[in-house]
């Protein structure tokens, strides 16, 4: 830096209001913190949580400085301000316990104290003493008018009022060890559970860094493992419905693009595909974004057959590979429409009274 007149300087030593704008924020974060810990009775092993909440809501809150825009506006003028609904922090809540191991009889649900938001999940962060870990969901029982931290209240004889605080401690393995200061949260509901059936081991102390990947990269290769050829076979079938299953094979379909512009039915297809979406408007051509990454996309094939069992038609679709979008990055909120019955038979109801 010297080379090019640049001039490294410093603040001098034990004299913070040097700092200027850091020491405001840093400040700012930590009577936040502070006022987190203590209106829940919150153990001071739980900072990190309360520093994270604290900077999770002051980016929410607006400034005087923005002319009272919330910072998170300014960087995400897309997204909306809160992904989850605000919860009180280190309230008592229940998780939803869809561990595969849990039978009739157990408890449905796990206790757990509510610590914050995720940032790579749409849901809640929350601690469950009795795992040991940290869990990932959005299926909670909230109780926010009771703390997980109790507080006991005493009255003496002269009618004062004296505050004795519960003191709770976070099991963990051994009771010997320290509370960690910061658990890593590397277990989230997962629909495909372990080889085993016994609960799992507390978490580890050290990052995950597959957490940040994308889910087509954590998701990885599937193996088919049982065959249908060893299940199925033609042999007991009437000859008519034996034919029209050979006759399904007689159009293959492409596994490349290379293969599939070799053949001039799906070639053709293909043609017919682009020129729909072309004519309907599908994308519009913009300049990339600096530092953004594009979805890629594919082929889908699929081969129409008539009733007899010959060929129809060759039907090509382009999808997107949405499955490659990281939360947060490419995406924020998620739908899935569902048709009601109650709407269908509103509609037809409606329809009959205006036929």
């Amino acid at each position: 830096m010297s080379q090019n007149g640049i001039l490294y300087q410093s603040s001098c030593v034990d004299t913070p209001p040097q700092n200027g704008v850091a020491e405001h924020k840093n400040r700012h974060l930590l009577e936040v913190a502070r006022a987190l810990l203590f209106q829940m009775n919150v153990l001071k092993q739980l900072w990190a949580d309360a520093v994270l909440t604290a900077c999770f809501l002051i980016n929410r809150m607006p400034l005087s400085v923005l002319a009272g825009v919330t910072p998170h506006s300014i960087f995400f003028p897309s997204h909306s301000l809160f992904a989850v609904k605000p919860r009180i922090f280190c309230c008592t809540c229940f998780i939803r316990d869809v561990w595969p191991g849990v039978s009739k009889l157990d408890p449905k649900s796990l206790k757990c104290v509510f610590l914050g938001y995720s940032h790579l999940q749409k849901g809640y962060r929350c601690y469950s003493p009795e795992l040991g870990r940290y869990l990932v969901s959005f299926d909670i029982l909230f109780f926010e008018t009771i703390p997980f931290f109790p507080i006991l209240k005493i009255y003496n004889c002269e009618g004062e009022n004296l505050v004795y605080n519960i003191t709770t401690t976070i099991n963990h393995a051994s009771s010997n060890d320290p509370i960690p200061i910061k658990p890593v949260i590397t277990q989230v509901y997962s629909r495909h559970p372990p080889p085993d059936n016994s609960r799992p081991s507390p978490a580890p102390t050290s990052t995950d860094p597959s957490l940040d990947l994308s889910i087509a990269v954590r998701k990885g290769k599937r193996q088919c493992t049982h065959p249908i050829s060893s299940f199925a076979s033609y042999i007991h079938l009437f000859p008519s419905l034996r034919y029209f299953i050979t006759s399904l094979d007689s159009v293959s379909v492409p596994k490349t693009l290379v293969e599939a512009l070799s053949h001039l039915g799906w070639r053709a297809a293909m043609e017919e595909e682009m020129s729909a979406l072309d004519d309907n408007g599908t994308w519009e051509l913009v300049d990339l974004l600096a530092r953004q990454q594009t979805i890629g996309c594919k082929w889908v094939f699929v081969v129409k057959v008539n009733p007899d069992g010959s060929v129809a038609r060759l039907k090509s679709r382009l999808v997107a590979k949405g499955y490659a979008q990281t939360y947060g990055v490419d995406y924020s909120d998620t739908f899935s429409p569902v048709a009601k019955l109650a709407s269908i038979r509103l509609f037809m109801s409606i329809a009959a009274a205006n036929d």
